[in-house]
């Protein structure tokens, strides 16, 4: 269970979260909406520790996250993994290098400069790979790849880790629909198979309908939404939108078009 209490984070006197309280069970899969500017960004990266908060508790467990430092805060970003809308990969490294890389947390400094990786680590990283179907892709350059191709590399970086948690910043905003719908069948295929809970950030309203059983509404900071796909009525999208819904709200047709043909029936709602 990730417990979050009161959690806020100001820039200045505007506050990016708002003192928000949000409980995610193990194994869950939620996708969080909203404009943008409406702290879903800064949330996951609370959560993460990428950023601090100015107030409120982050408690995975009997953990509390916000708190960490040193060795426990190294512990806890290896076991919660960001995956990131610009992929964030070692361009010139090869993909079963930049997989690697998500090990890097659990080595000591100087086999992590030089990056030096065991056998097993290497086992590990062909298996990540498998799991998001571009293994055939190991020794090539992350550089050349489509950027489906890249996301599914951090993805499988991701696995690398062996989290509990993984935490998914729009990791379809930059993809045309077709690569948008692999890489959240990959997202939602881990969650169900290893029950890692999955936590991603979504603009696109289809996508979070078609795969989150969850969803969470933000504005301005606060939650507005916290509910089944089914109760995203018309009403609750311009609580979370406002009236001009149609400028950031509706669904990106392309990807609309592509889950209803395509994607495994169990994930359209």
């Amino acid at each position: 269970m990730l417990r979050i209490a009161a959690l806020t984070k100001k820039f200045g006197t505007v506050a990016a979260v708002d003192g928000i309280d949000l409980d995610i069970a193990d194994g869950e899969m939620v996708g969080v909406i909203g404009r943008s500017g409406a702290g879903k960004s800064t949330l996951l990266r609370m959560v993460n520790r990428l950023a601090d908060p100015t107030g409120g508790r982050i408690l995975a467990g009997d953990i509390d996250v916000a708190t960490l430092k040193g060795a426990a805060l190294r512990r806890w970003r290896a076991q919660c993994a960001m995956v990131f809308q610009q992929f964030n990969l070692v361009k010139r490294l090869d993909v079963i290098t930049n997989v690697l890389v998500g090990r890097l947390a659990y080595r000591s400094l100087v086999p992590s400069l030089l990056m030096r990786f065991t056998p097993a680590e290497r086992a590990l990283a062909i298996r990540c790979l498998e799991r998001v179907d571009i293994a055939d892709l190991a020794l090539q350059r992350a550089d050349t790849l489509s950027g489906g191709q890249q996301q599914r590399v951090a993805i499988a970086r991701a696995l690398s880790q062996q989290p509990r948690l993984i935490l998914a910043d729009e990791p379809i905003a930059s993809l045309d629909p077709r690569s948008a719908r692999m890489v959240m069948d990959t997202l939602a295929r881990i969650n169900r198979a290893d029950g890692i809970t999955v936590v991603v950030n979504l603009h696109d309203l289809d996508a979070a309908r078609s795969y989150c059983r969850r969803i969470v509404g933000m504005r301005a900071g606060k939650i507005v939404f916290d509910g089944l796909p089914e109760a995203l009525d018309p009403a609750a999208v311009r609580a979370i939108y406002g009236d001009d819904v149609s400028a950031e709200g509706m669904a990106d047709a392309g990807f609309s078009r592509l889950v209803a043909a395509e994607a495994p029936k169990q994930l359209v709602q």
